[in-house]
C-alpha cells in the first residue's frame, strides 16, 4: 500500500497517506533534483516550503525526498532514508515551512537552495494530476519536467530566441518545448527549454558566449 510503520529511520506513512503523498513525493523530488543541479556543486542550506494542499498533507516524507533529489548530482545513491542525515552531518542547515493558503495554485512545493551566500530557488506544483515548475528565480512559468531540460538564465533582449534555437539546430538538438519567463520588459528571464538530447559541452559554452546569457546548465 506504500504505507510505512514502526520504522526507526524514515517518517511513518499511513495507509490512508500513502496514495495522497505519493504525487507530492514525486514532484519535491524532481524540484530537489532540480535545485541540486543549479547549486554547482553543493550548497550551505535548503529552505524547503509548502502551500495550499500539500501543506495539509504529512510532509516529513515529502522533505526528505526533495532532500535526497538536491543531494544525488553530487551522491548517486542517496536515497529518502539517508539523505537527512547526509545533510545533517555535512553541516548544512534545513528549514521547512508551511503556509495554508497559496496564491496562485491549489498547492505548491518551493525549494530554496543557498550557494555562496545567495539564494538559488524552483517552485513546483501538481497541475491537473502532472508535476510541473511554475516557478524559478521568482518568475511564473509552466514547464513540464523532462528527461532533458536546458536552463537559461538570460536578459530580456530581442535575438536571443532565435540565436539560441540555431546554436541547438545546428548540434542536431531538437526543442520538444519551450516555456518562458520574466520579471518586467528588457530585464532579467528564464528559459526552461525541453529537449530531445543532452547538449555536448561545446554547445553549452557557445550558448554561454551569447551576450544576452548569464548562466545555463
Amino acid at each position: 500500500t506504500g504505507a510505512i510503520s514502526n520504522a526507526l529511520n524514515t517518517p511513518s506513512i499511513s495507509a490512508e497517506d500513502a496514495p495522497k503523498l505519493k504525487p507530492y513525493a514525486d514532484l519535491a523530488e524532481k524540484l530537489g533534483l532540480f535545485a541540486g543541479q543549479i547549486s554547482d556543486g553543493g550548497f550551505t542550506d535548503i529552505e524547503i516550503g509548502f502551500e495550499g494542499e500539500a501543506a495539509a498533507l504529512n510532509t516529513k516524507p515529502l522533505t526528505a525526498a526533495a532532500v535526497a533529489g538536491a543531494l544525488r548530482p553530487i551522491m548517486n545513491d542517496v536515497n529518502m532514508v539517508s539523505a537527512p542525515e547526509i545533510l545533517k552531518s555535512n553541516g548544512v542547515g534545513l528549514t521547512e515551512a508551511k503556509r495554508v493558503d497559496s496564491p496562485v495554485y491549489d498547492n505548491l512545493i518551493r525549494i530554496r537552495v543557498k550557494v555562496g551566500g545567495s539564494w538559488r530557488d524552483v517552485a513546483g506544483a501538481i497541475v491537473g494530476g502532472i508535476p510541473k515548475i511554475v516557478e524559478v528565480k521568482g518568475m511564473a512559468l509552466d514547464a513540464k519536467f523532462r528527461p532533458h531540460i536546458l536552463y537559461v538564465n538570460n536578459l530580456d533582449k530581442p535575438g536571443f530566441i532565435g540565436s539560441l534555437g540555431t546554436i541547438l539546430g545546428k548540434a542536431g538538438i531538437n526543442i520538444a518545448a519551450f516555456n518562458l519567463g520574466r520579471e518586467v520588459e528588457g530585464a532579467e528571464a528564464i528559459a526552461l527549454v525541453g529537449i530531445d538530447a543532452d547538449v555536448p559541452d561545446d554547445t553549452l559554452e557557445e550558448i554561454c558566449a551569447l551576450e544576452q546569457v548569464r548562466y545555463v546548465k
